[in-house]
């Protein structure tokens, strides 16, 4: 009975979408990122709706929840599929939402102080998560392949695909805490940081997006990836890190302004 459960509970994760989804580790060094940008005003609201939690302790709940079936509703928030040569404007929506209207959602839920704390909790968590999946590039991705998980790797000799190689592989066997990484990504300046949070959710897809199409022809279905794939774009993930967190900083001083 146990295992039937527990394979229950595996297929129930696997049918969310575009699974799986940036490692743990890697959401939490968004979130230890964007702690250290928030403003006074915001990181005291925060405090105060989180009991004092901190964003990376909170920053893997919507994946956490994709077991249980109350939340199925939202598992088209986590990603958005835009073909080649398209911009988000032009192209028919997800019924059942996606990343982008998801994004929107929760932002609009936080915001309203007159709202229920308990539905502003909720919505800030997803929120978190949520900046964090749009910054890993597969997340938009192309339908067909299901934002590269269709796509057939190994690494290091274990089989894994295209999607996953950027979820998880490279940021868990770089082998370091959220903090150690958080703290070892290339500093950058104010003006570097400014420009970074420039813009707003549909510029950040197109970005990623644009990304996506470089990754999508940086391999081959089958192919063996070891260390020199990681060496040639382990700057695009510490980017894409970096960006996460200073935007959703950005996200959260501008609602808790």
């Amino acid at each position: 009975m146990k295992n039937i459960v527990l394979l229950i509970l595996l297929a129930s994760q696997m049918s969310f979408g575009n699974a799986p989804f940036w490692s743990k580790t890697g959401h939490r060094v968004i979130g230890e990122i964007a702690q250290n940008e928030l403003s006074g005003k915001a990181k005291r609201a925060i405090a105060k709706l989180l009991d004092g939690k901190s964003l990376s302790s909170i920053s893997n709940f919507a994946d956490e929840i994709k077991a249980d079936s109350r939340y199925r509703e939202f598992s088209a928030w986590h990603y958005v599929n835009i073909p080649p040569g398209k911009d988000y404007k032009d192209i028919e929506h997800n019924t059942y939402g996606d990343l982008v209207t998801g994004i929107r959602k929760c932002i609009e839920i936080v915001k309203d102080g007159k709202n229920p704390k308990e539905d502003r909790v909720f919505y800030l968590k997803m929120l978190v998560h949520l900046v964090g999946d749009l910054h890993q590039p597969m997340h938009v991705g192309r339908v067909e392949d299901k934002g590269g998980n269709d796509i057939q790797v190994q690494w290091f000799g274990r089989g894994s695909n295209l999607h996953r190689v950027w979820d998880s592989n490279m940021i868990d066997d770089y082998g370091l805490s959220f903090s150690e990484l958080a703290n070892s990504l290339p500093e950058l300046d104010k003006n570097a940081r400014k420009k970074i949070q420039e813009g707003e959710v549909l510029d950040w897809v197109k970005e990623s997006q644009e990304i996506a199409d470089k990754l999508y022809d940086s391999v081959e279905n089958g192919e063996k990836l070891a260390y020199r794939y990681s060496y040639v774009w382990w700057g695009t993930v510490e980017s894409q890190l970096n960006k996460g967190g200073l935007r959703l900083a950005k996200v959260l001083n501008d609602l808790f302004k």
